[in-house]
């Protein structure tokens, strides 16, 4: 019997990403990049609503105040859904009018953090950010093609981030405050595909989506991997555990490029069998 099974939906998505639950709202959400357009699933009936974006989108993530903040091609914003309002955009890469933002995601501490890269995946003009919740933008890392994850360790310790072109994941040290000291953690090879989004569960674990690879996999804190989970999607994107008690697991995946099929684009719920964290939320 599968681990997995496909969410029904009228849309496929042309890249699907940014996963994320947000207990507040009782929702899953995931953007689709290229539409552009930010989808919500609420987790009690299952009801899918899907807003058209002003511009490409890379992530959402919940603000204290309320509403939420996305990362756009053209930098951040607040938005606020019925109705929908999405508010002036803050770019941290004003010279850089070919750059969009990728993926991000907010930690325990009420940060941002999120990468940005050549919309035309072209020019290796890629940075990781961290967005304070001051305001204040930080760069942690340069020289990125795909900027993909992050993921925090639940201790908080490590912060993973992948560049999905040269098919490595990094680690490094993480606190309050910023992250150094980055390590090449993971390498994937031809066969797996590309590294994409990025979680981590309960136990410390790191599940990481194979673009082009049609599966998820999940690494070991030393970084050996433990098993993967095929999916009938070739390009997986991202990964986040949603629910109450955090044990149900959405995947993303992606059309783009790829002949029109039934699971390409689509929306999965997998049986991961372990329980995730719960996710950041931006304090500014």
């Amino acid at each position: 019997m599968p681990l997995w099974r496909k969410i029904e939906r009228n849309v496929r998505d042309t890249l699907g990403e940014g996963a994320l639950w947000s207990a507040r709202d009782q929702a899953f959400y995931w953007v689709d990049i290229l539409a552009p357009a930010l989808n919500r699933m609420t987790i009690a009936d299952g009801r899918i609503t899907r807003w058209d974006m002003p511009a490409p989108l890379g992530w959402v993530t919940p603000r204290a105040s309320g509403g939420l903040i996305g990362g756009f091609r053209d930098g951040v914003a607040a938005i606020t859904l019925d109705p929908l309002s999405v508010a002036d955009r803050h770019d941290p890469e004003p010279h850089l009018p070919g750059n969009r933002m990728n993926d991000g995601k907010a930690d325990r501490h009420g940060a941002i953090w999120c990468g940005t890269m050549d919309m035309a995946e072209e020019e290796v003009t890629g940075s990781l950010y961290r967005l304070s919740p001051q305001g204040e933008w930080q760069v942690i890392d340069t020289d990125y093609t795909v900027p993909n994850g992050p993921a925090f360790s639940p201790c908080g310790d490590w912060l993973y981030h992948a560049d999905s072109g040269r098919r490595v994941i990094y680690r490094f040290a993480a606190d309050a405050n910023g992250a150094s000291s980055r390590e090449e953690f993971i390498h994937f090879s031809e066969e797996d595909g590309y590294p994409d989004g990025m979680t981590t569960d309960a136990e410390g674990f790191l599940w990481i989506a194979h673009w082009d690879g049609g599966r998820i996999s999940r690494f070991a804190p030393d970084g050996t991997r433990e098993r993967s989970i095929e999916l009938p999607a070739k390009r997986i994107t991202n990964i986040a555990f949603a629910g109450d008690a955090l044990d149900r697991m959405f995947v993303t995946s992606a059309s783009t490029g790829l002949p029109e099929s039934e699971f390409d684009g689509a929306l999965f719920e997998v049986d991961s069998g372990v329980k995730g964290n719960p996710s950041g939320t931006y304090s500014g």
